[in-house]
């Protein structure tokens, strides 16, 4: 593959490039420069309604959801130019955080199952950023087993009752829409019984409890369902074929998490090449610079792999298990490498406010952020036991439950 940019894709990301220039929000510049993964805000403003002013502009113009259909929303543009896009917009990319899963995950579920009325109600707004999506899947019970899930969905003539509950839902607490999972069919293995929906977060049948994190941000919530009551027309795909809808949801979560997370390299190496130590610069002491080179050659293997997803999408291809490589590597780094950076501070390290920590407190956020990283869209295990089984062929795990009925399967207490 040649990496250089065509006359075309040169000519795109010059328009890319002066547009930005010309409408992105600089006052803010500042202030997301020092926002790191996991502490996302402004100080005087809500980031939300930030991030919904400049999602909008950018629709207005045509440069979101690029990749996808002009009628719904986007460009129809090729997935080059949606990377070269993401490239140009900087800093400025972290203003799309609450869209980011209607775009990358509910959007690209309801093209592929829901009704053409749907997608022309729906998808446009998604892309203006207009509505904001949340994806209900995890459990308290269920734990890293999505079909081990507890919420059921029982059939009332046209409509859906929908009773249980959810955990580490993100962005639940300003979403307006939902997609839910749910169980239709106890008396069947765990995997064949469950049906997707898409539901209204405002609905009096939903509840919605924000939880409090360590870094002191409340990104995820409990979601409480109680006697939610649903018309079958918001259903996704067949009755009884939720685990194959949420697959589509589930590898498109893989590949927007392996390919756009930020592993802190960067900041990383910008900090070694600033932080003086007792022994000179960082960056010149053999140890550091060993541990750069180790975390830059992953850092670089991430870029292309993420490029061979980009050349499958190009292709027409569904998004595939081997983007599960890229979420493994990237979130056990990121964690690695905030580790790493706090050491180097010393005691200083135990700072956190943005305006006395070492570099604007990004790693201690880093670090605080990170575990959720490795739980979010599939667990380390869980992603290994994919790379093994569905990219390397190996012999599957040993699962004694996975053709047992749903309501046979033993449970703590019973």
């Amino acid at each position: 593959m040649n990496f250089d940019d065509t006359p075309q894709e040169a000519a795109f990301r010059a328009e890319a490039k002066a547009w930005i220039k010309a409408n992105a929000p600089h006052e803010f510049e500042a202030e997301l420069a020092k926002a790191s993964l996991g502490r996302i805000k402004l100080q005087k403003h809500d980031i939300v309604d930030v991030a919904k002013a400049w999602q909008k502009k950018k629709a207005e113009d045509g440069w979101v959801c690029l990749h996808w259909p002009k009628e719904y929303g986007g460009r129809g543009a090729s997935p080059v130019e949606r990377v070269i896009w993401q490239q140009e917009e900087g800093i400025y990319f972290k203003l799309t955080s609450p869209f980011q899963i209607g775009e990358g995950m509910c959007g690209p579920t309801l093209m592929a199952f829901g009704s053409e009325a749907d997608k022309r109600r729906y998808l446009p707004k998604i892309a203006s950023g207009e509505e904001i999506w949340c994806q209900l899947f995890s459990e308290p019970a269920g734990g890293s087993d999505v079909a081990g899930l507890r919420t059921r969905a029982e059939r009332d003539g046209d409509h859906w009752v929908i009773n249980g509950q959810k955990i580490w839902t993100s962005g639940a607490h300003y979403a307006d829409y939902g997609l839910l999972i749910t169980r239709t069919d106890p008396a069947v293995p765990k995997h064949k019984g469950l049906t997707m929906f898409f539901i209204d977060m405002k609905n009096p049948g939903v509840e919605v409890r924000p939880i409090k994190q360590a870094n002191g941000m409340q990104e995820f919530n409990e979601v409480f369902f109680t006697d939610l009551r649903i018309s079958d027309s918001q259903r996704l795909g067949a009755i009884g074929d939720g685990w194959n809808v949420s697959l589509t949801t589930l590898m498109n979560e893989r590949m927007s998490i392996g390919a756009r997370l930020a592993t802190g390299f960067n900041e990383l190496f910008e900090f070694c090449c600033n932080l003086m130590t007792e022994d000179g610069l960082a960056i010149d002491d053999r140890a550091t610079r060993s541990k750069l080179a180790s975390w830059a050659v992953k850092n670089s293997g991430l870029k292309y792999t993420s490029m061979r997803t980009i050349s499958a999408l190009s292709r027409g291809e569904r998004p595939g298990p081997e983007n599960s490589i890229g979420k493994l590597v990237s979130g056990a780094m990121l964690q690695d490498i905030a580790t790493y950076a706090m050491d180097l501070q010393g005691a200083s390290g135990m700072l956190s406010d943005p305006e006395n920590a070492e570099a604007a407190g990004q790693f201690q956020a880093m670090l605080l952020s990170s575990p959720s990283i490795r739980i979010a869209g599939g667990t380390d295990e869980i992603l290994r036991n994919i790379i093994a089984e569905r990219v390397l062929g190996l012999p599957g795990d040993i699962r004694v439950d996975k053709d047992v009925p749903f309501n046979q399967i033993p449970t703590k207490g019973r």
